[in-house]
């Protein structure tokens, strides 16, 4: 069985909107400055990643193909960064035509009145992976990866710990919207099809927390590694996938009886304490070229949040976990603040505002750990991950856009007038046949 010792990642994003008009008008205004310069609502950027307008009125920002988990948490927040100077510009076109307010733009899952709104996550696997016997054994970590990597969810005086975990219907389906799989089978892999595949994982929340970024890409990750390569991993498949994520939710201690179909039952945090064992022994086999210090720090994260739930003394991740750390925010309200008020306070923490949203509030008062700083994100923002085919893509829209030259991008192609550039290998980063394309822009 093959084992890649690079990996390629991307992350789709969808922000909730709102402003002092509806959703739809507020996201005309938002995305008015790329009609005006491309006539879309649907472009690739100079960092090679894709904005656009999806259904609902939701910006979304698909990042670039990285292939290391910092990277890819620089280009996420890169993400942050460009829609909310979108907002900024439609703040002010507001103003100049009368109409008062902020624009707001939330990166959480769940709106007031319950829509769902996603945040996908993307692997490459080598193509002899079979996606659905992969996924049965994949979807009791993913249903247990709450317990370190949710977002947390007030709703209705009760606590959740994942906002996507009431939000999916299936566990593995080929379909998204009507669905809503943990994972979507859509065979639609971006690059060589002899070669690769796609996992697309549809069931994880939004984070604002960059810690916990780092550890739910960096443990699915390598989880995948362990599969593909044949790792030793007990059997753990799951009787009723869909009831156990609810119930998991529900239940910070991790103590959720899970029923195997052996019949036999194991608790949410113990599949958690198996998989996080697994991969700090995985970690020693993994070949030196692969080392990645953000896999190293995401095993440790992940011990001690198991550590801490098994405890129940979580101030050892206080700063790193997200429904740690806003549950924290809400427990020193609860009992003198209203309902309403900690509705609010829960949809103020993913308030990607610098400086308003309260995520942000409390990294600089110390109490959410941050590890980007902002020449990092304004790098990402203009350029493209240099270590994959996204630079390729880069440069040429880059180029296009300095010399006003019309040009059609994809995943895979870069095309001008009638010539055309295919790349089907998502690790090359240098392309002869795209340097000519470059060069014949003018």
């Amino acid at each position: 069985m093959t084992v890649f010792t690079r990996r390629i990642m991307g992350v789709e994003t969808e922000y909730g909107i709102a402003g002092a008009l509806s959703p739809e008008e507020t996201a005309r205004y938002l995305f008015r400055p790329l009609v005006a310069r491309y006539s879309s609502t649907n472009i690739f950027t100079h960092n090679a990643g894709r904005l656009y307008l999806d259904v609902g009125s939701h910006p979304e920002v698909a990042t670039a193909e990285c292939d290391s988990v910092g990277q890819l948490l620089r280009y996420e927040r890169a993400g942050d960064a460009t829609v909310n100077r979108l907002a900024l510009t439609a703040e002010q076109a507001l103003q100049a035509e009368g109409i008062s307010g902020s624009v707001y733009l939330f990166k959480n899952n769940v709106d007031s009145v319950g829509n769902s709104y996603g945040c996908h996550e993307n692997y490459l696997l080598g193509r002899d992976m079979v996606l659905k016997t992969l996924g049965t054994k994949l979807l009791p970590f993913l249903i247990t990866r709450q317990l370190i990597c949710g977002a947390g969810l007030y709703r209705d005086g009760t606590f959740l710990l994942s906002q996507r975990a009431d939000q999916v219907w299936e566990g593995i389906s080929s379909a998204t919207t009507r669905a809503r799989p943990i994972i979507n089978t859509r065979d639609e892999p971006h690059g060589d099809s002899q070669r690769f595949r796609r996992m697309h994982v549809i069931v994880g929340d939004s984070n604002m927390s960059e810690p916990t970024f780092v550890l739910k890409i960096a443990s699915t990750l390598l989880v995948l590694e362990m599969m593909e390569a044949g790792f030793d991993l007990p059997s753990l498949e799951l009787a009723n996938p869909i009831k156990h994520i609810r119930d998991i939710a529900r239940d910070a201690s991790g103590a959720t009886p899970l029923l195997l179909k052996s019949g036999t039952t194991i608790s949410a945090l113990a599949v958690q304490q198996i998989y996080c064992d697994a991969a700090t022994r995985w970690l020693d086999e993994r070949p030196a070229e692969a080392a990645d210090p953000e896999l190293t720090y995401a095993v440790d994260l992940w011990a001690r949040t198991l550590r801490g739930i098994e405890t129940g003394d979580l101030a050892g991740v206080a700063t790193e976990i997200d429904w740690v750390i806003k549950k924290t925010l809400l427990d020193r309200y609860a009992g003198r603040a209203s309902e309403a008020k900690l509705r609010q306070i829960d949809l103020a923490y993913h308030d990607i505002r610098p400086g308003r949203g309260l995520h942000s509030v409390l990294v600089s008062r110390g109490l959410a750990r941050r590890l980007t700083t902002d020449e990092d994100i304004a790098d990402a923002v203009e350029h493209p991950p240099a270590t994959t085919r996204a630079a390729l893509r880069g440069a040429f829209l880059t180029r296009a856009d300095a010399v006003g030259a019309r040009v059609t991008v994809d995943w895979v192609r870069l095309k001008h007038e009638f010539n055309q550039v295919e790349l089907p290998d998502p690790f090359t980063n240098v392309d002869e046949r795209v340097d000519a394309l470059i060069e014949g822009l003018g």
